[in-house]
């Protein structure tokens, strides 16, 4: 049986892609809670998804089948079984413990929801003032009494590039870096084991979210059917991307994985950000990622005969896409020109690459 999960590539044709429509969460952003939402500034949601729904529509004029993560999410909660221990495993991981009174409260008030109604409200947050009659939480009290959710929202959950990402016939189903975004791989996970497209089809999980160390996906680049390129950022630490190589060679037909590493900041989040691949030989590059004499920390791992994983240290970007790519040119192009105030402005993030 043919895997749903297939991206052996950044730059082949996609056949299917999935998106989350922003949608209450964004309503439910204020000033006060956008640094512990991880979110700078607060989108316009009528504006936000009449873009979004012109993104999906321009996806879908090429052919390209739109799925979106909350219908799929919804789908895969079908059973009363089922959605109950997801919801019982989101509040635990929310911080509302089962001998808080609150976590009951927020079980009986979720389930009494249809699965779809009821995916859009975790999205979404739950208000204090949409719960009626709450008995005081100990640990709500002890954190912020002041604070209007039980439940926080999650404004990030429409970078679907990040929860998970899809790597040859396989996923990686991320342990996200910081606590307001942890929650988000738990649908990822949840659609594997229940979705009626996925759960019998034995699909690979390269590295699960209960994994130690930290990695997103928009760190995570497939250059072809043997190379990836991962950066050591911000949200992808060293010792995940061992164990990922760990869990690739010999298992996949990966057996290269190119380690750059990148400044540790928010601006430069992702490699996603500061290195994308456009052709197969071509590359934009955030131009200060790189020394002044265009070096960059790269690691290799590949297989040993061992089965274990050995690491060459290089520094020459150009060179070493030539070496592992078996090219003999390699064009990068330097965003915005390479100039002080464009380049940052050029950077790309992309939202989505989740071809199934």
């Amino acid at each position: 049986m043919t895997s749903p999960i297939h991206v052996y590539s950044e730059i082949g044709k996609l056949k299917t892609v999935m998106l989350n429509r922003p949608g209450k969460e964004l309503k439910n952003l204020s000033p006060e809670i956008l640094n512990r939402m991880l979110i700078d500034d607060i989108p316009y949601l009528k504006i936000a998804q009449k873009e979004y729904d012109y993104f999906a529509k321009t996806l879908q004029k090429q052919g390209i089948h739109v799925v979106y993560l909350e219908n799929l999410l919804a789908e895969s909660l079908e059973s009363s079984k089922t959605r109950t221990a997801f919801i019982d495993q989101l509040l635990e991981e929310s911080g509302i413990k089962k001998n808080d009174p609150l976590h009951q409260l927020l079980m009986d008030y979720l389930l009494a929801m249809k699965p779809a109604e009821m995916v859009k409200q975790v999205i979404a947050g739950i208000k204090k003032s949409e719960i009626k009659n709450a008995e005081p939480s100990l640990a709500d009290l002890a954190e912020d009494p002041d604070y209007p959710f039980y439940l926080d929202s999650m404004p990030n959950v429409y970078f679907t590039r990040d929860q998970q990402a899809a790597i040859g016939n396989g996923m990686t189903i991320n342990r996200m870096t910081f606590r307001a975004r942890r929650r988000e791989s738990l649908f990822m996970e949840t659609i594997l084991k229940h979705h009626p497209d996925f759960k019998d089809q034995d699909i690979p999980v390269w590295r699960d979210r209960y994994h130690h160390g930290r990695i997103e996906g928009g760190d995570e680049l497939v250059l072809n059917k043997h190379v990836l390129a991962i950066g050591i950022s911000q949200r992808t630490s060293a010792a995940a991307i061992t164990d990922l190589a760990h869990a690739l060679f010999g298992h996949s037909s990966f057996d290269t994985i190119l380690a750059i590493r990148i400044p540790h900041n928010h601006a430069m989040m992702h490699l996603d950000t500061v290195f994308t691949m456009i052709n197969y030989d071509q590359f934009t590059v955030h131009p200060f990622i790189l020394s002044k004499s265009s070096k960059i920390d790269i690691y290799v791992l590949q297989p040993d005969k061992n089965g274990d994983v050995k690491i060459k240290t290089k520094n020459d970007l150009v060179e070493v896409l030539k070496e592992y790519l078996h090219l003999s040119e390699i064009d990068l192009i330097p965003t915005g020109g390479a100039d002080p105030i464009d380049a940052p402005r050029c950077m790309s993030c992309p939202l989505v690459r989740e071809d199934l």
